[in-house]
């Protein structure tokens, strides 16, 4: 082969190859992306486990602002406490697991995270399905089961974080769970703590006395017919008194 056609062939060759790698790294950059969770040695029914999480950054223009994670079963909302994450991020319980949430990073940034769970369930395998929200409201949903990991023949897609877990130590046991206020009861009423009655006072001796002399059983006041009684007994006197003059004089 003549030696420029050679240059050529080689030249051509060496530019598919540069664009051919630096297409390899535009695919598999997003797919190597991925989320996290760690807890060094763990085993199944153990206690008071921190847990560290990590989200690492697809975006190029937005930047991580909040991860919400699903719970496994055997985990509830109310086991979780928040430990540390990215400076102003807090953390709120949901119907299903929790979020964890503020600031939004800086583009490209990583999210990482530490929550403390009050007892890891009898499993082997525990998944964290995640979902991680950008400034932009963009969504990296890593939620995707090995097993029905698609993705394609190199590995990409959305896998969920998952934690191998070790046996359970000896005579290790599950505890109770996490214990409820019991309900309060309103507090009984003065007077029934009392055992006052509730009902009006009767009225007092005096009070039905003086009611007694105010009126009688037909509702008439009792000083009516006394004064009647009086006027008659005063008439009749004055009558007796007037004939026994009248007697006296014509004799």
């Amino acid at each position: 082969m003549p030696r420029p056609t050679l240059t050529r062939s080689l030249r051509r060759t060496g530019a598919l190859t540069v664009a051919a790698f630096a297409v390899t790294v535009a695919v598999a950059g997003p797919g190597a992306a991925h989320t996290e969770v760690e807890a060094d040695g763990a085993r199944a029914l153990d206690q008071n486990v921190a847990l560290t999480f990590t989200a690492e950054s697809e975006s190029g223009s937005a930047g991580i602002s909040k991860l919400e994670v699903i719970l496994p079963e055997g985990i509830t909302p109310a086991d979780i406490s928040y430990k540390e994450g990215p400076k102003g991020w807090k953390l709120a319980p949901t119907s299903r697991g929790y979020t964890v949430s503020g600031p939004k990073l800086a583009v490209g940034e990583d999210a990482e995270y530490v929550v403390a769970v009050r007892q890891l369930p009898d499993a082997k395998t525990l998944v964290f399905k995640t979902l991680q929200t950008y400034s932009d409201g963009s969504v990296d949903r890593w939620i995707e089961l090995e097993e029905g990991n698609a993705g394609d023949d190199h590995g990409h897609g959305h896998p969920a974080p998952q934690l191998e877990l070790k046996a359970a130590a000896p005579g290790a046991k599950a505890v109770s769970p996490t214990p409820t206020e019991e309900p309060t009861t309103a507090s009984p009423s003065t007077g029934a703590a009392t055992g006052e009655p509730t009902t009006d006072a009767p009225s007092t001796p005096s009070t039905q006395a003086a009611a007694d002399d105010t009126e009688g059983d037909d509702g008439m006041p009792v000083a009516v017919p006394l004064g009647i009684g009086a006027a008659v007994v005063v008439v009749l006197g004055a009558g007796a008194w007037w004939f026994r003059r009248r007697g006296g004089g014509a004799s």
